[in-house]
């Protein structure tokens, strides 16, 4: 796996120039608290980059962040500098609560699983959120249980684009596989099998042998 340092130094290589100090300002610096968490957006001439605590204080972690999400490469600093700098960009955030972070665009369930009676589970990144049908069909529940549940905040769409959206996933949602009840025996079905399972169905019961007639000699 590349490092963050071969990374950066492979694009300076194939022409990426980093910015000089006085062309490196970023706009502002948003902390997101919330939810047990600290999240950090650095925006940047249009793109907000998300950064945490501590990819916030390595600076190769930083500057790959920029140059994958930004397309800017920050300047290289001392290591002692670049703390300093960092810290000094921390004390001058805007601290705002964690609902109010913004959502990436490219948010998608991995599925959606119907359990009959109006009931469904969401499928989001190896946790299951469990619904009804109302409040799945309703933005607001939707997008504050997957924040409860999830730590993730859903894009805010408009009424029909939200409706639209629901109507495909529902339809295209996957139904819950019943337990195997009727594969698997109960322990009553499978003593009364047992001595047919036994290979016991050869054997005459002591009635029919008690019928038979004697043999002659």
């Amino acid at each position: 796996m590349v490092t963050d340092t071969e990374y950066i130094v492979a694009c300076i290589s194939q022409g990426c120039v980093a910015l000089a100090d006085g062309e490196f300002l970023i706009d502002r610096l948003v902390k997101y608290v919330g939810n047990g968490r600290i999240r950090w957006h650095v925006e940047f001439r249009g793109h907000r980059v998300e950064f945490t605590t501590g990819q916030l204080k390595k600076q190769p972690t930083f500057r790959r962040k920029m140059l994958e999400q930004a397309g800017v490469l920050p300047p290289q600093r001392a290591g002692a500098d670049y703390k300093r700098w960092a810290i000094d960009l921390r004390k001058n955030s805007i601290e705002l609560p964690w609902r109010d972070r913004p959502v990436d665009a490219g948010f998608a369930i991995d599925r959606l699983v119907s359990l009959g009676d109006d009931r469904w589970t969401v499928d989001y990144q190896g946790k299951v959120i469990n619904f009804t049908s109302t409040k799945l069909r309703r933005q607001t529940s939707f997008r504050k249980r997957m924040l409860l549940k999830a730590k993730v905040l859903p894009p805010q769409l408009d009424a029909a684009a939200y409706r639209k959206w629901m109507d495909w996933l529902i339809e295209n949602a996957t139904k819950a596989v019943p337990p195997a009840a009727e594969a698997s025996m109960n322990e009553k079905s499978w003593l009364d099998d047992l001595p047919e399972l036994a290979g016991w169905q050869n054997e005459a019961s002591p009635q029919r042998r008690a019928r038979r007639p004697p043999r002659s000699g």
